[in-house]
């Protein structure tokens, strides 16, 4: 069955940018953004990044975590951080992406007639008690940050 708004998450503990583990649990108490995105430094993602980047401080203002995950390694995690002055975390799920796939975020895709598997650009919403309260499984990378926002009734 599909994870659905009211499911609890699925718990994790990942490598950030500098390497240190990272858990949802360490959130408890905390509303938590978890958007899964394809690649640093590529054109949607930075558009997404940068989205979040520029909307920091109200997210920042109602207390609430931003977490990129993506299979790049930390270094690539932490150029991309520094070049586009990234002020939240990015998260390092490596081959064959169990933290994605729990999130139903890696999967099967097509580009210019090939099949890949790969991460999907979702995003999740997780309330202060860890259960999921907005799953967005269409997004539009440039505005996924304005969206949320607006969602939680703080644009």
């Amino acid at each position: 069955m599909p994870l659905a708004v009211g499911d609890v998450a699925p718990a994790f503990s990942l490598p950030d940018q500098a390497g240190e583990p990272v858990a949802l649990a360490d959130f408890k108490g905390q509303k938590v953004v978890i958007y899964f995105y394809p690649k640093d430094d590529t054109p949607g993602c930075t558009k997404e990044a940068c989205n979040f980047r520029d909307r920091w401080d109200r997210f920042q203002a109602h207390g609430i975590k931003v977490l990129g995950i993506s299979k790049d390694p930390a270094a690539t995690h932490g150029k991309f951080i520094k070049k586009y002055e990234l002020p939240f975390t990015l998260l390092t799920d490596a081959e064959p992406c169990p933290v994605a796939s729990a999130f139903e975020s890696y999967g099967l895709k097509k580009f210019m007639g090939k099949e890949y598997m790969g991460m999907m650009r979702h995003t999740f919403v997780v309330d202060e008690n860890g259960v999921l309260e907005y799953i967005y499984r269409k997004v539009t990378a440039e505005t996924m940050a304005d969206q949320i926002l607006n969602d939680l009734g703080l644009s």
